[in-house]
């Protein structure tokens, strides 16, 4: 390891490295349990997300702007998912940690589009509630599946031109001194941190994006909540107003499972010294269960989902019976 740490001269004037060091599970023990874990998480999370996107294509009744943006979540939830693990698992098949420089920032540059699309949609989500709860009579004209498609593109460009930059920028950066990443991916804190050169730019561009991907949408999403809440208290009829909650408890239990994780995880970082162990285990579970569990927790959770199977079911039992006459 401590070749890795000394690859050049300090004094060398840029240095790009061939490759980089994937440093992130190699010292835990009995890692090897966890990467059976992971795997069988991935096949879920494909299975689940895939099954809930036929649904929403083969039911008509799903065809509206709440399920574009589903539908668009369940999208993300498996690209994101394929950035992570199936890296992981080739690292624990083939004992391969090391990556090269280029797709290292391949890596970089998905993972983080992909987990940042996942708090956006959610954002998108908690939008699409709020205009349905608080303005119910105008729902129909202010969101229609065009308008949320547009809105998506939009998230989709914008997002991506921030990854793109926080990724160029670490082009600019020198590895004099060490190759060796202390995470389970090409995270980029642990990247620029490592550099010989000034990375103030890449702290900076950091700090925007954790605003942008985080803060933000976080904010929107409870003042969204707060305005909902204040909607419902206005209903009369206890059964509307229980009926409107439920259109918003699968999306209120993600954002609880894509938030709360990652805060937990930065405060106690913050707070007290958190082994490195556990915060690498921490924030791959906060990166790989939710995609497992949100296509199962709309599922379970949504009435319109349920329905939609149960008519995709009868279909299917009709179809077999009649051709086995």
């Amino acid at each position: 390891m401590s070749s890795l740490n000394s690859t050049v001269s300090p004094n060398a004037a840029f240095v790009r490295p061939q490759f980089f060091y994937i440093n992130g599970f190699s010292n835990i023990p009995h890692v090897k349990y966890y990467y059976i874990f992971l795997c069988c998480v991935y096949a879920v999370t494909v299975f689940a997300n895939v099954f809930i996107i036929f649904i929403i294509f083969t039911e008509r009744s799903l065809h509206t702007p709440k399920y574009v943006a589903v539908l668009n979540l369940a999208v993300i939830d498996i690209c994101e998912s394929t950035a992570l693990i199936p890296r992981l698992i080739d690292t624990f098949l083939f004992d391969s940690q090391f990556i090269t420089y280029e797709a290292c920032l391949a890596n970089m540059f998905f993972v983080h589009l992909f987990t940042s699309m996942q708090s956006l949609t959610l954002a998108i989500l908690a939008y699409d509630r709020f205009v349905a709860i608080c303005f119910p009579l105008r729902y129909h004209i202010i969101m229609t599946n065009s308008s949320m498609l547009v809105i998506i593109a939009c998230v989709w460009v914008f997002t991506a031109t921030l990854i793109i930059t926080l990724v160029l920028l670490i082009t600019r950066l020198s590895y004099c001194r060490s190759i060796v990443i202390e995470s389970y991916f090409c995270d980029h804190g642990p990247m620029y941190r490592i550099a010989c050169n000034d990375y103030f730019p890449n702290y900076i561009h950091a700090i925007i994006c954790i605003a942008v991907i985080c803060f933000v949408p976080f904010s929107l999403i409870v003042l969204s909540y707060v305005c909902i809440l204040s909607a419902l208290l206005k209903i009369a009829s206890g059964e509307e107003r229980l009926k409107a909650m439920k259109t918003c408890t699968s999306h209120f239990i993600l954002v609880i499972m894509c938030y709360l994780p990652f805060s937990i995880t930065y405060v106690a970082a913050f707070m007290s010294v958190i082994h490195p162990n556990t915060r690498i285990i921490c924030t791959s579970l906060s990166s790989t269960i939710p995609p497992m569990l949100n296509p199962i927790i709309y599922t379970l959770k949504t009435e319109e989902i349920i329905g939609a199977i149960r008519k995709f079911y009868k279909r299917n039992k009709i179809i077999t019976a009649v051709i086995n006459q």
